[in-house]
This record gives structure tokens, C-alpha cells and sequence, in this order.
């Protein structure tokens, strides 16, 4: 089974769903509404600076970023969901630029850049991380910087899934995770990712360790057993303590 195609027609599918749900609110989204959520907004600077977002669906936050005073570019492998991230530039009268392209070709397809982005629940469809950290490399400019936030591979523990990387997918007959799911259900390959396995990658792709936070919260409501806190935040517990739920990672290409 080939892995790109199997993921495209399921992102194509979940595109046109996640449009309409309360999940990504596209239509606060269009009244101006920031998509960012406070981790990468109180740990990124992108004013002023071209900025890359790998895998970045239908390009809210990729916009939101524009909105920051960042020179955007998005890409992603779901044909409608650039099409869609598009229209979106379009509608709020952004400048943005987006390709249809998956993460492995995409540094033959763009200038470097100073900065390489990606987020939540973007790294488990790739099955090699170090090919991902070389491609993130090969699009920064030198100086420039690569800064991730994702969610944490202990948390999958508790979805039954491996902690580490096992080298054949997880393939699942799965509905998606917005609120209008409904009974459509996709085909997807996963692969897990270990934070080691995340680290190690960035650092043999000569790539600089700058920070490596973890947070006890999910900005998102995505996961089964997830409680709400008043701050907006989600936590997980496990006998009476929070399980690990988001990382960020900042990483630079030396000058």
C-alpha cells in the first residue's frame, strides 16, 4: 500500500469536512480570529521574517502567521486542501503563497527560508524522520530557524499505540477528529515518534538545539479522556498526575 496516496485521498476527504466544523472555525477565522494557540505564539517571533509551514492543511495557521507580519509559504500534500487554503488567501486579502507537494520533494521546490514551521499531529505521517529533518534543513537559510510544537508520543501510550518508532505503519480505518465527523471513515498510515528519534534526527541533520520544552495541557480537545480547564487548556491524568501533552522544539541552522 502506498502510503502518500493512501494519506492524500484521506486528507482530501477530512479537508472537506474540517471546513464546516466548530473544531477550526473558519468563520471566526474570518473575522479575524488568530487559529495559533499560546505555546508557539509565546515562543516564535515572525515579523518581518519568510516563513515555511510544512504540512500545513488548509492553511489557517499558515495565515495567522501572515497576519503576524510573515512572509508565508504553506505546503501540503491534499490538493483540496490547498485549493481551499487558497481561497482563504484570497477571502482576508493575505499574501501567501501555497503548493501542493509532499514533505520529502518539497526543498527542490522552494528558496530557503528563515524560518521552517510545523504543529500538532503533523510528523506522525511520515514514516522517516531523518529525511524530514535534512528536507527542514535543506529549506532554512543559514542562521535561520526551525521550530516545531507537537503533540507528545507518551500521550499515544494511552490510545494504544507504540511509544516508539516500530518501522511499519499503524493502518486504521478511522473517522476523523472534528466534531461533524459523522460515520465517513479513511484509510490512514501512521507512524510513531519518539522524542529521541525526534532529537537525534534534527541534530544529525547538523541543525542546533535552541530549547525543548514539554507541557502538561493540549490546546486542543482531540484526545478520548481529556478534562477542560478554565484557562482553555485540556489536561490528561493518569493516578492523579498530568501525562506530558504537547512538546516544542527550537532548532537552528548554523551560519
Amino acid at each position: 500500500m502506498d502510503y502518500l496516496t493512501t494519506n492524500k485521498t484521506a486528507w482530501d476527504a477530512r479537508t472537506r469536512v474540517h471546513l464546516t466544523s466548530d473544531f477550526y472555525d473558519v468563520a471566526g477565522f474570518l473575522r479575524g480570529n488568530t487559529s495559533l494557540r499560546e505555546i508557539e505564539l509565546s515562543e516564535l517571533d515572525v515579523a518581518g521574517k519568510s516563513l515555511l509551514h510544512l504540512q500545513c492543511h488548509f492553511g489557517l495557521d499558515t495565515l495567522s502567521w501572515a497576519r503576524m507580519g510573515a512572509k508565508v509559504l504553506g505546503v501540503d500534500l491534499s490538493e483540496v486542501a490547498i485549493d481551499e487554503a487558497q481561497k482563504l488567501a484570497q477571502q482576508t486579502q493575505l499574501s501567501a503563497e501555497f503548493i501542493c507537494s509532499d514533505v520529502y520533494s518539497v526543498a527542490s521546490k522552494v528558496e530557503p527560508q528563515d524560518i521552517v514551521f510545523t504543529s500538532y499531529g503533523a510528523i506522525v505521517w511520515l514514516p522517516d524522520l531523518t529525511l524530514w529533518a535534512q528536507t527542514v534543513a535543506a529549506c532554512l537559510k543559514p542562521g535561520g530557524q526551525f521550530y516545531m510544537a507537537e503533540f507528545h508520543p507518551a500521550q499515544q501510550l494511552f490510545d494504544g499505540y507504540s511509544y516508539f518508532n516500530r518501522g511499519e505503519p499503524d493502518i486504521e480505518q478511522e473517522g476523523t477528529y472534528t466534531e461533524n465527523a459523522g460515520d465517513d471513515q479513511q484509510t490512514l498510515m501512521c507512524w510513531s515518534h519518539s522524542l529521541s528519534e525526534v532529537i537525534n534526527a534534527l541534530l544529525l541533520a547538523g541543525l542546533v538545539l535552541e530549547f525543548f520544552h514539554e507541557f502538561d495541557f493540549s490546546p486542543y480537545n482531540c484526545f478520548e479522556g481529556l478534562e477542560a480547564q478554565a484557562d482553555g487548556r485540556y489536561v490528561l491524568t493518569h493516578q492523579g498526575q498530568n501525562v506530558p501533552l504537547v512538546y516544542s522544539i527550537s532548532a537552528r541552522k548554523p551560519s
